[in-house]
C-alpha cells in the first residue's frame, strides 16, 4: 500500500536528479552585483537613494505630475 502524505514538501527542483549546485556563470553574476552594491555604498548613497525614491514616485504618477508642472508653469509665466 503507498501512501502519500498531504503535509509533505510539494515542490521541484530544476536540479533533474544533479547535484545543485551553483555555476560559475552564476557566481560571475553575483560577484558583479556584490561589486555594484559595495559602489553605490559611497557619499552619495543617502541622495541616490532619495532620487531614486522620487523617481519612482513621479514614475507612479506620471499624468498627475505633467499636470502639476503644466500649472505651476503657467502661474510662473502669469507672475512674470
Amino acid at each position: 500500500m503507498n501512501r502519500t502524505n498531504a503535509c509533505g514538501p510539494c515542490w521541484s527542483t530544476a536540479a533533474f536528479a544533479q547535484a545543485a549546485d551553483t555555476t560559475p556563470l552564476e557566481l560571475g553574476v553575483l560577484a558583479e552585483h556584490l561589486a555594484l552594491c559595495h559602489l553605490l555604498r559611497g557619499r552619495l548613497f543617502a541622495m541616490h537613494c532619495a532620487m531614486e525614491a522620487v523617481r519612482d514616485f513621479v514614475a507612479a504618477r506620471f499624468v498627475t505630475t505633467l499636470l502639476v508642472v503644466a500649472v505651476v508653469a503657467g502661474i510662473g509665466s502669469l507672475a512674470w
